[in-house]
C-alpha cells in the first residue's frame, strides 16, 4: 500500500487573542454602550521536529556505526515517548531510500519496527517516482515549503524528521522548523557529513529543554530565538 502524492498551500497559522465588539442598548434613552469581548482562537497546528543523531563534532553520518553503542532501557523510554506523541515522518530521499533498504525486511512485532513500517512517510525528493514501494510512503511534490505547511495543517500529532540533512536546513531556514533535537553522543568522529557544514548564514536558537543520559548522551532541544 502506498500514499498519495501530498501538495499544499504555504500559510500563517498562529493563537492569537481577537477582541469582538459588541453592542446593546442601555436605558430608554436608547443610549448605547460599547462592550469589548474578548475571544481567544487558539489554532492548532502540527509541529515539525527534527531528531539528529550527532557526534560531540557535529557528524551525523552513518549514525548505526557509532551511535547504537550508547543505547539503553532509559534512551529506549525516550524513543518511545517520542513516538507516542508522533504520527508522521518527513524524510529526504538519500535518508528515505537508506531506511526502505533496511526496516520492510525486519521482522514485526517490536515498537520501533511496528512503528517505521506503519507510520505514514512523507518524501522530499526530485528524483524518485510514485508509486513508493515502502508501506505508507508517498512524495511531497512542488514546492517543499508549501507542501510542507499543508501538512502541518492536517489534523494529527508530530511530524519528525530523522537524518535529511538537507531537508533540516531548509526549513529552518523556511521558518518551517519548530524544534531541533540534538541527541548528541560522547564520542569524536573527526570526518564525515555534518548537520550544518555548508551553513553560511546565522540562526539564532533558544534552548528549551535538555537531558544527560546515563550512557553520556545529552539531548538538546531548540527552537528559533524570538526578537524583541
Amino acid at each position: 500500500m502506498t500514499g498519495n502524492t501530498i501538495k499544499g498551500n504555504l500559510g500563517e497559522y498562529w493563537t492569537r487573542s481577537v477582541r469582538i465588539p459588541s453592542r446593546r442598548e442601555a436605558g430608554s434613552a436608547g443610549a448605547e454602550v460599547g462592550e469589548m469581548q474578548v475571544r481567544t482562537e487558539e489554532v492548532l497546528v502540527r509541529k515539525v521536529i527534527a531528531l539528529e543523531l550527532v557526534s560531540v563534532d557535529g557528524v551525523m553520518e552513518r549514525p548505526e556505526e557509532w551511535a547504537f553503542s550508547y543505547a539503553d532501557d532509559e534512551m529506549n523510554e525516550a524513543n518511545a515517548a517520542g513516538m507516542a506523541a508522533s504520527d508522521a515522518m518527513l524524510l529526504g530521499r538519500v535518508t528515505y531510500e537508506g531506511l526502505a533498504a533496511f526496516w520492510p525486511n525486519q521482522p514485526a512485532g517490536t515498537p520501533m519496527v511496528d512503528y517505521i513500517n506503519s507510520v505514514p512517510k512523507f518524501v522530499v525528493s526530485k528524483t524518485l517516482d510514485e508509486p513508493l514501494g515502502w508501506n505508507n510512503s508517498s512524495l511531497v511534490e512542488g514546492d517543499v515549503a508549501e507542501g510542507v505547511a499543508g501538512l502541518k495543517r492536517r489534523p494529527g500529532k508530530d511530524i519528525t524528521i530523522i537524518g535529511s540533512g538537507a531537508l533540516v536546513r531548509s526549513l529552518l531556514e523556511e521558518g518551517l522548523l519548530d524544534e531541533l533535537r540534538l541527541m548528541v553522543h560522547p564520542v569524536i568522529l573527526g570526518s564525515g557529513k555534518r548537520l550544518f557544514e555548508d551553513r553560511v548564514d546565522p540562526v539564532g536558537l533558544t534552548l528549551v529543554d535538555s537531558k544527560t543520559f546515563t550512557t553520556g548522551v545529552v539531548s538538546l532541544a531548540y527552537r528559533h530565538s524570538v526578537e524583541g
